[in-house]
């Protein structure tokens, strides 16, 4: 059925999740109402589009009916929003929801439009069910880019939060005093409004009576006149475009939001204000980073230009690839604190605002506030959107207790030296110190308990040798408790949700992992880290994802990580097939960092793995090993590039060196997946019981790890099982690891190379199960090829 407009598929259409009819079918009844309301309110028939059975949660694999963006093409689109619309995994949410959001801003009608009251209508007519909870009105507001207007069909009483019924027992107990008749007739009023504002412009109705005479005149020129005319518009367009389009185009680069924040100058006479002054820098930077519109680059990125020596402000911001500076200096004495900060735009220096505050420091609130106006001052300046929801996160006050705050201040700097110098543990037991001590004066402060989380982490992470991996569950645990706590006193708080998905990660939740994370990113959308994580936890999973994710953290992060950054980037090209994408952006690398060795490492063993040229790999690391010849890295190298090539007795060679070395470092055993691979160096000359040894251990060390690896390592687990069966001759259990590595939904270009070339598995390589498995792999490496092709052909790189 056609809408009354013409061009549109349904007048209306209906978009719920499945389990909000199952109990007692009331969106079904809804609709079935809005039908006869709509009937005895708009004159022409209203078509409505209401699928009985809808999609629910989206799998990975699920297919989206093709036919859906033609039925998404209605005048106005009625969500049910419940207690669980608002899911970012549902087929609603995404497929319904935010396609129809992206959709009508695109169409000619616009998203929003202008009723003949002068009162503004979006498209979007919510229909709400149920209360919200905080996350998921953050999520809708986030989406829509304002705040939630709905008609409510909620029925609220003590304990109880629940869709009105058409029929209520007790219609007068509802605590919201609405009527379900009353508002069915709201949504049918409502769309008559918007369908009657719609129509209006195709109505020709002249309203002053001279256009008529104007228009009269118009017809009446000449075919001559309007040839002449044609001929000069024609030509100021095209002098217009010649011109000026070069400009616009120019300065269209210059539009976006792009910002960095220098450290700010302690112009006190007591540099142990420093922490004071880098404290309001930060948050300055981090309510910023809060606002979606702009992309904030990190502290990290900006904290090379602290000191005197720094280059012009046109010089940074070209390195950093900004098109504005945030300038600030201060000093603290007493209890009074003086801050002057200065926005600049970048291409010519140009001030285009500043403001000096002078602030005696009564209660925290004087403090919060000034850095909650600068933020919002350079948002209107930029002319950069502030949704509802940001607004209330850059003026929320964490703590009102100026002592807490105070020791909260120095703990965070004592944190914030160990990314920029060497580690020191004695600034980890200052800050772990100095957090306990903030949360003695205010229990609730939540940044105080993912302080002492982060400090947990580096513990662990900086000094692995003195803890064990066997010490890794119990910091985890505990790091999730007090993120968990954080988030009991701030639901929004973007690290809680960082470190709780760092937690997940390493326990091999890859899923709960990216749920995390995906809040972290919601409540700080320039968090170039989390963006990090993400793109590495789906690099043997989803390529498009990862590259999206990591080059996003590249445009957040100009400061020492950006190297690593592109380095993992021209990787994974490599990996999808696109070397010399994968090229440019070791080039990239080499220019930053002017690591000439390791540019030529990273291509020999891309260009190695992923082409096959194995032998070049083990010369060019033949000629490294007579200057290197005890690091460990380069001899395992050599160790597996022999192997492949079937130099099995050179290959020995540099393993058993390997081991001679970390066990001279008291490192009893070798790296976990190194296992096999000196095991079948032992097994081709001649040693079984050594080989056998180390054969052994593989299969302990992972069958103990399969349980916890998140899905996209899974494969680096089973195929080296697969490996050691079929060494030892067992090919029923080779093939079956070989079965469950195949079970990963994608491969990259390396997988397909190494099994097609890997000696481990010549017993089986004849085999018709390892056949087909090597031909699934090769297929799901050219689907991940094309994803990724068509991916940057949509970004006008390919």
């Amino acid at each position: 059925m056609s809408s009354i407009i013409e061009g549109y598929s349904y007048d209306i259409f209906i978009s719920y999740r499945q389990n909000d009819n199952k109990y007692d079918g009331w969106v079904t009844e809804f609709v079935d109402n809005l039908n006869k309301e709509l009937e005895a309110t708009i004159k022409d028939k209203v078509s409505v589009y209401f699928d009985i059975n809808p999609h629910d949660g989206l799998l990975e694999t699920h297919s989206v009916d093709l036919s859906l963006e033609v039925k998404l093409k209605c005048l106005i689109f009625i969500p049910v929003i419940s207690q669980t619309y608002c899911d970012s995994k549902s087929f609603a949410w995404q497929h319904e929801f935010c396609a129809f959001n992206k959709l009508a801003k695109e169409d000619l009608l616009g998203r929003d439009i202008r009723l003949s009251s002068g009162n503004v209508a979006s498209r979007i007519l919510p229909v709400k069910i149920h209360d919200l909870d905080p996350e998921d009105k953050s999520l809708l507001e986030d989406e829509l880019g304002g705040v939630l207007r709905s008609i409510e069909f909620i029925y609220k009483s003590a304990g109880v939060n629940r869709p009105l019924r058409a029929n209520e027992d007790h219609p007068h107990d509802n605590l919201n005093k609405t009527y379900y008749r009353d508002q069915i007739n709201k949504v049918a009023n409502a769309v008559k409004e918007i369908i009657n504002t719609i129509r209006k412009p195709n109505q020709p109705i002249i309203a002053d009576p001279k256009e008529g005479i104007k228009a009269k005149i118009r017809s009446s020129r000449s075919l001559k006149t309007k040839i002449l005319v044609g001929s000069l518009l024609v030509f100021a367009l095209m002098v217009f475009g010649y011109l000026f389009i070069p400009m616009l185009i120019a300065s269209s680069n210059q539009v976006e939001k792009s910002i960095a924040v220098l450290p700010f100058i302690n112009d006190s006479p007591d540099q142990e204000n420093t922490y004071f002054i880098n404290g309001l820098m930060d948050e300055i930077l981090n309510n910023l980073q809060k606002i979606k519109d702009f992309r904030v680059l990190s502290r990290t990125s900006t904290e090379q230009y602290r000191g005197s020596n720094k280059p012009r402000i046109p010089k940074i911001a070209k390195e950093l690839g900004v098109n504005y500076i945030v300038e600030g200096s201060g000093q603290k004495y007493g209890n009074t604190f003086r801050l002057r900060v200065q926005l600049i735009a970048a291409n010519n220096e140009k001030h285009l605002w500043a403001k000096s505050y002078e602030q005696e420091i009564k209660e925290t609130k004087d403090i919060f506030n000034i850095q909650s106006q600068i933020a919002q001052s350079i948002a209107s300046e930029l002319k950069a959107a502030i949704t509802p929801d940001e607004k209330r996160r850059i003026e929320k006050t964490p703590t009102t207790n100026l002592t807490a705050y105070d020791f909260y201040q120095r703990g965070r700097e004592e944190i914030s030296q160990l990314w920029f110098s060497k580690f020191d543990q004695d600034k980890l037991k200052r800050a772990e110190t100095l957090f306990h001590k903030t949360l003695e004066y205010d229990s609730t402060f939540a940044q105080a308990y993912t302080g002492l989380a982060e400090v947990l982490w580096d513990r662990w992470w900086r000094d692995q040798s003195l803890l064990g991996n066997n010490n890794l569950d119990k910091y985890l645990d505990s790091m999730q408790v007090l993120a968990d706590i954080a988030l009991s006193f701030d639901d929004q708080l973007a690290k809680a949700y960082y470190i709780k998905g760092e937690c997940y990660s390493v326990k091999g939740s890859a899923k709960q992992a990216i749920e995390e994370w995906g809040k972290a990113i919601r409540y700080n959308p320039n968090d170039w880290n989390t963006y990090w994580l993400i793109g590495g936890i789906y690099e043997e999973l989803d390529l498009v994802k990862a590259l999206e994710n990591l080059e996003k953290a590249a445009s957040l992060n100009h400061g020492q990580e950006l190297v690593g950054i592109l380095t993992t980037i021209g990787r994974d090209y490599y990996w999808a097939g696109f070397p010399e994408k994968g090229k440019n952006y070791f080039l990239e690398a080499l220019q930053l960092d002017g690591d000439s060795a390791k540019y030529k490492d990273n291509l020999i063993r891309n260009t190695a793995e992923t082409q096959g040229n194995f032998k070049k790999a083990a010369e060019f690391y033949e000629t490294r090993y007579s200057t290197d010849s005890t690091n460990p890295d380069l001899l395992v190298r050599l160790g597996y590039y022999n192997s492949l090539i079937s130099n099995y007795h050179e290959s020995l060679k540099y393993y058993k060196k390997y081991v001679s070395i970390g066990k001279s470092k008291g490192e009893t055993n070798p790296e976990l997946n190194r296992y096999t691979h000196i095991g079948f160096a032992y097994l081709q000359n001649g040693y079984r019981n050594e080989a056998e040894y180390y054969f052994d251990k593989q299969i302990e060390a992972y069958n103990n790890r399969l349980t916890s690896v998140r899905p996209g390592e899974r494969i680096y687990c089973v195929y080296p099982l697969a490996a050691v069966y079929a060494c030892m001759g067992d090919k029923t259990k080779a093939c079956e690891n070989l079965e469950i590595f195949n079970q990963n939904p994608s491969f990259t270009l390396q997988w397909v190379m190494l099994l097609k070339n890997d000696p481990q598995f010549n017993s089986i390589r004849n085999e018709p199960k390892f056949q087909r498995i090597l031909k699934d792999v090769e297929a799901k490496y050219q689907a991940e090829h094309e994803r990724v092709r068509k991916w940057l052909e949509e970004k006008g790189e390919h």
